[in-house]
């Protein structure tokens, strides 16, 4: 790769589980590693690059959902990204599959929980995992909620897709220690009320994200409003504002209410 050439976006998937809230859904964040060397400390979304595993032919007869090789891929790789990050498991029993057939109970998460760091580092194969279980993964119940690549002079760069869906019932999220150190629901607002009292940090995507989650005021309301909306593709371009300040522009038709974003408050 010479200096003009930027690295290449790699698949990614990120999602943001919901439940009913007081005034507003809530969706389950996890707080990043301080010793990881993207997002240190920084409260996110579960997510993470797709894996190999995650384009296997062989999950054509483990999922729910008709999409094309790209949503494919990026819904399997949130649901197990998901699945590592906070022992959530979005699926269904292949016996009982299909839209709007009930997710699995605590009882079959509990029995996948001692997996989740072997997944994660790649020992043990996530379809396999569903696979002895008899399960089919729930793509068809996350809605595509935003899709952004990481700007072109950044030196990692990620192509994601970002998901909203419904925590199933009873599941409870815990952070795997490993990657993450804490995980919390909370409502869009309350997150963005923690980074403005300096309580928290939020990467520029995921504020974005929470921007626009936080229209909604119910599951009910989340789920049609998003699923009605287009998702137009958010890739960041580097320029100047009118004071000649660095900053970041996105296009005003993705929705996010904010176009322009100083680089001093981007964080890495």
């Amino acid at each position: 790769m010479n200096a003009q050439t930027p690295p290449e976006a790699k698949l990614s998937a990120t999602i943001l589980l919901l439940r009913e809230g007081v005034n507003a859904p809530e969706v389950l964040m996890v707080k990043r590693h301080y010793q990881i060397d993207f997002a240190a400390g920084a409260l996110v979304f579960p997510g993470g690059k797709a894996a190999k595993g995650d384009t296997d032919p062989g999950w054509d007869a483990y999922t729910d959902g008709d999409f094309g090789p790209i949503q494919q891929d990026a819904r399997i790789a949130a649901i197990r990204e998901a699945y590592e990050e906070s022992g959530i498991v979005l699926a269904r029993h292949r016996s009982a599959r299909g839209p709007g057939a009930p997710l699995v109970s605590a009882e079959i998460a509990d029995k996948l929980a001692p997996f989740r760091a072997a997944s994660d580092r790649g020992e043990v194969q996530f379809l396999d995992l569903i696979r002895e279980h008899d399960l089919a993964l729930a793509l068809d119940g996350l809605v595509h909620f935003g899709h952004w690549i990481t700007p072109v002079m950044m030196p990692k760069r990620f192509d994601t897709h970002f998901y909203i869906a419904p925590a199933p019932d009873g599941q409870i999220a815990a952070h795997d220690g490993r990657e993450t150190t804490d995980a919390v629901w909370l409502s869009a607002t309350e997150a963005l009320e923690q980074e403005k009292a300096g309580k928290a940090t939020i990467i520029f995507p995921t504020r974005m994200n929470l921007v626009k989650l936080a229209h909604a005021t119910s599951m009910e309301d989340a789920n049609r409003r998003f699923a009605s909306e287009p998702v137009v593709t958010v890739l960041p371009k580097p320029s100047k504002t009118e004071s000649g300040e660095p900053c970041l522009l996105i296009p005003e038709e993705a929705g996010y209410g904010q176009t322009v974003e100083l680089l001093s408050n981007v964080k890495v």
